[in-house]
């Protein structure tokens, strides 16, 4: 069974991430301790919040990050840990992100629709991945987020309409960092086989 490790840094729903990746066949860690990253098989990012905050909590991490994303092992960065994985975000003080993929995350424009974009929308495939695997081009996933994230095609997995298009899925150079806009532990069976592809993943 692989050992999936939630990092802990303060933000986030972590049971729901954890139930979701136990029920999609993983042993799940949830930890404060930068030093549990070194047994890890793969490792999950969550979030929910500001995004200034998420950073600064996270710094602990970031030596342990580098090193787990250099072995080429799998993570995946949730709704805020999406946007967190991008070179730097507009929200707050323009704070800077892990660097992990080239973009930046920028607030929906003022329009007649409402934000947060809070709800279910469907994805468009932009590429092939394993972390997409089985599943169909429109499937349905679950959103809430007010900030998303604008990179170029050649990192993005999936992408969603909420008045533009923007990146629903990311994913860096090397194909093992990857980032889900949506949280696919809410979203139902689609949530969990995306889940289950990173579990296989690693």
């Amino acid at each position: 069974m692989k050992n999936i490790v939630v990092i802990d840094y303060g933000v986030g729903n972590l049971r729901s991430v954890q139930k979701g990746l136990e029920h999609a066949g993983a042993s799940v860690t949830i930890t404060k301790d930068p030093a549990v990253l070194v047994h890890a098989d793969g490792l999950v990012l969550p979030g929910v919040g500001a995004f200034n905050d998420a950073m600064k909590n996270i710094v602990p991490f970031l030596d342990r990050i580098d090193q787990f994303v250099k072995s080429g092992k799998p993570m995946l960065g949730i709704c805020l840990g999406q946007q967190m994985l991008m070179e730097h975000s507009e929200e707050g003080e323009k704070a800077n992100g892990l660097g992990l993929i080239p973009g930046k995350v920028v607030r929906f424009p003022h329009s007649d629709l409402k934000v947060p974009h809070m709800g279910w929308n469907a994805l468009s495939i932009v590429q092939e991945h394993p972390l997409f695997k089985g599943i169909k081009n429109g499937s349905f996933v679950y959103f809430v987020h007010s900030y998303y994230v604008k990179t170029d095609l050649s990192h993005t997995l999936a992408s969603c309409n909420y008045g533009l298009d923007f990146a629903a899925s990311v994913v860096n150079d090397s194909g093992n960092v990857m980032g889900t806009q949506f949280h696919p532990e809410k979203s139902g069976d689609v949530g969990l086989k995306i889940l289950r592809n990173f579990v296989d993943m690693c």
